[in-house]
């Protein structure tokens, strides 16, 4: 988890996930903070090491008014020119940025190009829709509702299973961008159990147990976090090896 790590190594992975692409994919650098002077470092250096954008977290523990919001990320898209996806995360963050503050920045800066919505609401969403500009992009946050937010203007999503069925992911929003609504449908029930089941615990817990299990990476996460219990790294297990992940 990002909110883990020391400021090197938080800029050592911006900076090796750059290099590793090789332009082949764009790369969105997670440069949030609930510090805005800090944000505004993390971001300028994404800018300096050519990452195509940044996503920007809302400010969490702290709690800032809908005023406070939009001043913190009125005060980085002036720092910088890349484009900026906001991140509005309530459950983490313990507070939610209104339809209202994502317009008006929207509205009075350019390089703020999009949001990660992750509220659940597509009540919410769709007022986003509505306020801001025609091509801001509304971008999924939560793999569950990728088809619902598609349906109402989204153009894709920040994905957790990507991180292990990416193929499939991508096949669920290229369905949706051919018409092909039937099969964006059975992709979107066909993931659900599996979707649910990388959130057994507190992510990225579970996805990391997940890939650990397909032979991909270490399961480690770090205190305040812990490993997955062993009755729920049996159950990712079993769920994993339905699909075909593992034998």
């Amino acid at each position: 988890s990002s909110a883990t790590l020391t400021e090197e190594e938080h800029e050592y992975v911006i900076e090796a996930v750059i290099e590793e692409s090789r332009g082949r994919i764009p790369v969105i650098a997670g440069t949030g903070s609930n510090s805005t002077q800090e944000a505004i470092v993390y971001t300028k250096f994404a800018q300096k090491k050519k990452a195509n954008a940044a996503l920007l977290i809302c400010p969490y523990y702290n709690k800032p008014t809908q005023e406070g919001l939009f001043q913190h990320f009125k005060a980085i898209a002036q720092e910088v020119d890349l484009p900026l996806i906001l991140y509005n995360i309530p459950s983490r963050t313990g507070v939610n940025m209104q339809p209202e503050t994502i317009a008006r920045l929207a509205q009075k800066f350019k390089n703020i190009v999009g949001i990660k919505e992750a509220t659940g609401s597509l009540d919410q969403m769709t007022a986003i829709k509505d306020l801001c500009p025609r091509d801001f992009l509304l971008i999924s946050g939560d793999d569950a509702i990728t088809l619902p937010i598609l349906s109402i203007g989204g153009v894709g999503v920040i994905s957790v299973l990507a991180n292990i069925m990416p193929q499939e992911v991508e096949d669920l929003v290229r369905s949706f961008e051919a018409k092909d609504i039937k099969k964006a449908e059975r992709l979107h029930v066909s993931l659900y159990s599996i979707i649910k089941m990388l959130f057994i615990e507190t992510n990225p817990a579970p996805v990391k147990t997940a890939m650990n299990l397909m032979g991909m990476i270490s399961d480690e996460v770090r205190l305040p976090l812990v490993k997955v219990c062993s009755e729920n790294r049996n159950k990712i297990a079993s769920v994993i090896k339905r699909y075909g992940l593992i034998t």
